[in-house]
């Protein structure tokens, strides 16, 4: 069996599961240790620049409108693996490439492989994407293994919030701060199984843009700026397109000390594993009094603004 993965988040469950042993391929954003084990066969024309949140939002929009893709594979190597499996997603050609993109590809192939396209909408279709994976892999009950473990940790949280009588906290987590994007599929799954409620969210189905002014009118309590793959320290340096908005500094979420810039695979990239990690990052956001940061956590959290919430001034590098 030989498999290929145009995926991170299918990368990162097939590690996670220890099937990695199966796959031979992996794209440019994989995890590390894939892209060091494996061979690299998607890439991107835009790897190497460093475009702004507002120049990639043009990039991505006028490709999309064109019917151009930003992906391409590396065709002779995909040829020497003579791959069986290979993963890819139909959920959003904008944050990877897509089956479509791929098929041309594939078509040349000596022996056509199968595709299993993954497009998971909700938390629970991300959990399913893991035993499909295994399934394909031919190792179905390391996924049923993988989950137990994975339902075991948001039980924790769930009976946690349930004992502290705790009533849903108003957030928002931001998926794009130029133009600004709401959250969608999964992540408002996320937010519910932290104890928040994000009213501005869209689950199982796309983040939309969204104005500033209905942002500023739902005033959250506790605000996650997440932008999809940006780590903290990229999202701080763009810090400032939101807080040029007017009233930033009248919002709830800055005047309490609420707002965190968090690393965006904990969101946007849907392994199963790192969602629940995500799910407990913002139960420590949302219920400090409750939770804390887990501690493999806390290099990808910033806590911003202020002295009255304890927390260090955007841009020094101190975590929550």
């Amino acid at each position: 069996m030989k498999a290929c993965s145009f995926l991170p988040a299918a990368t990162q469950m097939v590690y996670d599961m220890g099937l990695q042993h199966l796959l031979h391929g992996v794209t440019f954003e994989c995890p590390e240790e894939s892209r060091m084990e494996k061979e690299i066969l998607v890439r991107c024309v835009l790897e190497g620049h460093d475009y702004s949140s507002e120049e990639i939002d043009r990039i991505f929009s006028a490709s999309k409108a064109e019917g151009r893709s930003l992906y391409y594979v590396e065709e002779e190597k995909l040829q020497a693996i003579v791959p069986d499996v290979i993963f890819t997603q139909d959920v959003c050609e904008v944050c990877q490439i897509d089956t479509k993109c791929t098929q041309a590809v594939l078509d040349r192939l000596p022996t056509m492989p199968t595709v299993v396209a993954l497009t998971p909408q909700s938390l629970t279709d991300v959990f399913d994407s893991a035993i499909t994976i295994a399934t394909a892999l031919g190792h179905e009950e390391a996924a049923y293994t993988y989950l137990q473990g994975l339902r075991s940790r948001i039980d924790t949280v769930i009976d946690r919030l349930r004992a502290g009588r705790v009533l849903p906290k108003r957030v928002m987590v931001m998926e794009w701060m130029g133009p600004i994007y709401n959250c969608g599929h999964w992540i408002p799954h996320q937010i519910a199984y932290a104890g928040g409620i994000d009213m501005l969210g869209n689950p199982s189905g796309d983040s939309i843009v969204t104005a500033w002014d209905k942002v500023r009118r739902y005033d959250p309590e506790v605000l996650v700026i997440a932008p999809c793959g940006f780590t903290t320290e990229r999202t701080i340096q763009e810090l400032s397109l939101l807080e040029k908005q007017p009233g930033w500094y009248d919002l709830k979420a800055v005047t309490d000390g609420a707002v965190y810039v968090a690393d965006y695979d904990l969101f946007t990239q849907p392994s199963a594993a790192t969602l629940v990690d995500g799910i407990e990052l913002l139960a420590a956001c949302f219920h400090p009094d409750l939770f804390a940061v887990p501690a493999t956590l806390e290099s990808k959290v910033n806590r911003l603004y202020g002295e009255k919430a304890g927390v260090s001034a955007p841009g020094n590098g101190r975590s929550a």
